[in-house]
Formats: structure tokens, sequence, C-alpha cells
């Protein structure tokens, strides 16, 4: 027959286990690092990133601008300061800060300040976003790697990180939706993913990064 000394040191046992493991969860939170950037088309750096292990997701938004909560059509129209930029939330002990940087500047065209491949103009400019002077550190050491890889000048810029707006449910996960389109410049009816992949190719995106990057590109077959 257990006495109730027993039970209590049972009922101390579990209460300590269940204690240490909201630790765990709790400290395999906290090391959840986000890293935002600016690559252009959002759709495309979104898609590039949540492939990758130990990103737990990739979100499009907007940031760099002076205009608080602004819509996709006031940011492409201009006037907003704001930059398309995904913010990736990754696990440090999966994949490094270091490691995402190193892709991040060999899947884009760091060379052009006036956009991304077929998107012109300031919202479609590339530059990284750093939270704190550790991010801000390691993107200028990629920056400076990435030049001396490349042969040729970088103008992607660092820059604080200022207020990250979410882009509406529209553009989240746009390159794997099968929701269909009645009207795009692509095709009439097609499903999201489909008009991703045919906007991407007719940009010339992955064309222009493995001509800058060839082999080192990490998101080009």
């Amino acid at each position: 027959m257990i006495n109730l000394s027993t039970l209590k040191l049972v009922a101390l046992a579990g209460l300590i286990g269940v204690a240490l493991c909201a630790q765990t969860i709790t400290a395999r939170a906290a090391e959840t690092e986000t890293l935002t950037v600016a690559g252009g088309c959002f759709w495309c750096v979104e898609s590039d990133f949540e492939a990758v292990p130990g990103v737990k997701e990739a979100v499009s938004g907007f940031t760099g601008g002076k205009t608080e909560n602004p819509t996709y059509k006031q940011v492409t129209n201009g006037g907003t300061g704001h930059y398309e930029a995904v913010q990736i939330l990754f696990d440090p002990e999966v994949v490094s800060r270091d490691t995402l940087l190193h892709m991040f500047f060999r899947s884009i065209d760091p060379t052009d300040a006036g956009g991304q491949f077929c998107d012109r103009g300031a919202s479609y400019r590339s530059a990284i976003f750093a939270a704190d002077s550790v991010q801000r550190d390691a993107a200028n050491k990629a920056r400076s790697e990435a030049e001396t890889a490349l042969g040729k000048k970088i103008v992607t810029p660092v820059l604080p990180a200022s207020p990250f707006y979410p882009a509406d449910a529209y553009h989240q996960n746009y390159y794997k939706s099968s929701e269909r389109l009645a009207i795009t410049s692509v095709g009439l009816g097609v499903k999201k993913s489909v008009a991703y992949k045919r906007y991407r190719k007719g940009c010339g995106r992955d064309a222009r990064i493995k001509q800058l990057w060839g082999s080192a590109a990490p998101f080009v077959n």
C-alpha cells in the first residue's frame, strides 16, 4: 500500500518534470531569430527561404518607409519609402545567420540599385535590415565576402531595422497557393502557384542570378 509520503514524492517529481519541460519549450522559442531582407519581389524571396531547413516561416511585407500600415498598392505606386521585404524566422541551431546572409546575397542581383530583374523602382530595391549590432556586423561581413566573390561592386545596403508590416493574406504563400486567379498577365484562371512560376521565369530572375553567381546560386538549378 502506497503511503502519503510516497504520493507526495511522486506528485513533486511530476511537477518538477512539467516545470523542466516548460522551461525547455520556452528556451527553444526564445532561440528563434528573425532576419529581415529585401530582394525584389517578396513572393520569390519567401519561396526561396521557406525551402531552407531550419527556416520556420518567411513572411512577406513592407519595411523601411514612413507610412504606417501601407497597402501593396501604396507601396508599389511609390512615395511611402517602403521596400517589399521578407521576415525570415529561423532556428539558429539548425541554420546560422551567416548561412542565410550568404544565401541571400547569392539569390539576388546585389549590383542593381534600381530594383531587381524586371521589377523596377524604389520598392523593389535590395537591402538587409539589421535588428541589432550583431546582425549589422554579420550583414556587413557577408556583404564584403559577396563582393569579393563576385568581383563587382555591391550596392545592397545594410540598414537599421524599422517597423515591418506584413502584406495582406493574398500575398502570403503565393508561390504555393492553389487558389485560382480570374485574370492575370500570365494567363486566365490559373492557380497562383502556376502564375508565380510563369512570372518568375518571365521576369528573368533565375537567369540573371545564374549569370551572376553560377553554381554558387543556392536556389537556381
